[in-house]
């Protein structure tokens, strides 16, 4: 198996931690995380990515989310790259979806079995 890189944007440090823990520990995956859009998008353009997670509200300089959902939904070079919002809100995961996202996870939901599926689906 072919290991999978998670590119994630905005969580703050402890969240962080407990995502790369939990994507290392069940998936190996290698864990790329970014603070800023800017940091993001450059990363996209150097690295081979497999999945992408976008907090709602990036913790660096508390942006919308949102916004760099659409843009990596809707832009020629990442709109194939699968993502997902790390949100808690049953209304924002469908907004995300809307946009082109695939429906993502809260952090207080990171040890549920459905996250572990949908995660699984494009991780392994």
């Amino acid at each position: 198996m072919t290991q999978k890189t998670v590119l994630s944007i905005g969580q703050c440090r402890p969240d962080q931690a407990a995502i790369s823990h939990y994507l290392t520990s069940h998936f190996q995956a290698r864990v790329l995380t970014a603070d800023l859009p800017t940091d993001a998008y450059q990363l996209l353009r150097e690295q081979s990515i497999d999945l992408v997670l976008v907090n709602r509200k990036l913790d660096a300089d508390y942006s919308d989310g949102m916004e760099i959902v659409q843009h990596l939904c809707t832009d020629e070079l990442t709109a194939k790259i699968p993502v997902m919002l790390v949100s808690n809100f049953a209304e924002w995961q469908e907004k995300a979806v809307e946009m082109g996202a695939v429906y993502g996870f809260g952090k207080a939901e990171l040890n549920r079995p459905e996250t572990k599926q949908r995660l699984s689906a494009l991780l392994q």
